[in-house]
């Protein structure tokens, strides 16, 4: 290898499945290393799409949020665990990673994004992941993202469904035409009260496990550049039928 591409020999043991593969190899996982990834909320999840990005090897994972650790979260925020009940997720998962892999950088961010903080949180990183559990965040880093053309993959979860999605839409697709944004996809967010939140109407566990991995699978996609990412696709997941169905989105004119 050359000097930039240097491993140290933990690193190589550590990847080496990563390595072996073709569409990774030594070029990708330098790419891994020398990625910056926002991760927007450290809850269902946020949890396993930091794990997997931290495993993965991602060079620098800020995380956004202001909340506690409370005894209710632990049934499916999986990076917590019981002693950090009461401590700042953004401090627990940051010392989950800690213990996960040391070669990871995470930068802590105890705040609630808004209008007034977002585009320097956003402009500082390579890609956003939103993980959060709000609307009002939801279109504001879609905004805000598309504005800083900053890639972001956002999902969604229900009782016992989720949504995946992966925006660029300053830029334009194989036939010159823009890709579509989160508002071509849902143009105004739901009158408030009429979508229960997790805390009203329940959640299952595992379902937060399997959003965030998929997650964390688009954000490694978009940095090695392979695969086909969910641009203008919408990834809808039934985990009571176990059924995973695609529908195509496009800008609307």
């Amino acid at each position: 290898m050359e000097s930039d591409m240097t491993f140290s020999a933990d690193e190589i043991e550590r990847y080496a499945r990563h390595l072996l593969l073709a569409e990774v190899g030594g070029p990708g996982q330098q790419k891994l290393r020398a990625a910056r990834v926002l991760v927007l909320g450290a809850g269902g999840l946020g949890a396993p799409l930091i794990q997997y990005l931290a495993a993965a090897g991602i060079g620098t994972i800020g995380i956004v949020d202001d909340d506690r650790v409370a005894l209710s979260n632990l049934q499916r925020q999986v990076i917590h665990d019981t002693a950090g009940i009461g401590s700042l997720k953004v401090e627990s998962a940051r010392d989950a990673v800690a213990r996960l892999n040391p070669h990871v950088k995470i930068e802590t961010h105890a705040v609630r994004i808004d209008a007034g903080n977002a585009d320097a949180l956003f402009s500082a990183y390579d890609i956003v992941a939103d993980g959060t559990d709000n609307f009002e965040t939801r279109y504001l880093a879609a905004d805000r993202c598309a504005a800083l053309e900053r890639p972001l993959v956002t999902a969604a979860v229900g009782r016992f469904d989720g949504s995946l999605t992966t925006l660029l839409p300053w830029m334009a697709d194989a036939e010159g035409r823009l890709n579509p944004s989160y508002r071509d996809l849902f143009p105004a967010p739901p009158p408030p009260g009429l979508v229960p939140s997790c805390a009203e109407a329940g959640i299952l566990g595992a379902l937060t496990g399997i959003l965030g991995s998929l997650q964390a699978a688009e954000v490694l996609k978009l940095i090695l550049g392979i695969g086909e990412p969910l641009i203008g696709r919408l990834l809808l997941v039934d985990a009571l039928s176990m059924r995973f169905e695609t529908i195509r989105y496009k800008r609307k004119a």
